[in-house]
């Protein structure tokens, strides 16, 4: 057990009990206090892993009595994290591929808070322009883990981050965002559209149990569509 547990690492520990029904469907979970006890952490820390397991449809809590694990959970929709090469030569394009930016610094208060991370903690930063047919796709921008093993011996001006660590680094829980926005100069500039354009954006970040993994920033040129099953 971690030194100092994140509300991540205990919502993967419940998501393994869950799973391996220690704590079966129906069943009543130990209280939030009993749960702070046991792991040694701040009962809201316990609370916020919680409260992201019933937003998951994997708890059920009610006001009094308890936390309960959901008898039926909640089907929801299921993303797996796509490999952008791949995406473009499905399109029967031709994939390409430019990093811009490569360096280590602290990184910014939003990616420290999305990703649990202690004010100042340096991470890995990775800008990079994937082409589709020698145009513009997607601009990755991508705060990295130095701590992840492979991470200092990869080479990712030849291979993107994104493939990188699909094929070396399963994660076991995350968020993602979806979301427009208008081109700004930058942008526009990078992705050869006029400012102000309709983008689509994707936000995501992933953990292996307590590590965080990555925060990434994906932003799409005009026009790019994305489908998903449920």
């Amino acid at each position: 057990m971690p030194g100092t547990l994140t509300w991540q690492w205990i919502a993967a520990e419940a998501r393994r009990r869950i799973a391996a029904r220690l704590w079966p469907p129906g069943a009543r979970i130990p209280d939030e206090a009993d749960l702070a006890a046991e792991f040694g952490c701040a009962r809201a820390t316990v609370n916020r892993a919680l409260r992201e397991l019933a937003a998951a449809g994997l708890l059920v809590r009610r006001r009094k009595a308890g936390s309960f694990v959901a008898a039926h959970p909640v089907r929801k929709a299921t993303f797996e994290i796509p490999v952008i090469r791949q995406d473009v030569e499905a399109r029967g394009l031709r994939h390409g591929y430019r990093l811009i930016v490569a360096e280590t610094l602290p990184a910014p208060a939003a990616v420290q808070a999305r990703l649990g991370l202690a004010p100042h903690a340096p991470l890995l930063h990775l800008l990079a322009l994937h082409l589709a047919d020698g145009l513009p796709f997607c601009i990755e921008d991508r705060w990295l883990n130095p701590a992840i093993p492979g991470v200092a011996g990869a080479d990712f001006a030849t291979v993107s981050a994104n493939e990188w660590l699909v094929q070396n680094r399963p994660f076991s829980g995350g968020g993602i965002a979806f979301s427009a926005q208008a081109a700004d100069p930058q942008l526009a500039g990078l992705l050869g559209c006029t400012p102000g354009a309709a983008l689509f954006v994707v936000e995501r970040e992933t953990w292996a149990g307590a590590e965080p993994i990555t925060a990434v920033r994906l932003t799409y040129a005009p026009g790019y569509s994305v489908a998903a099953t449920i």
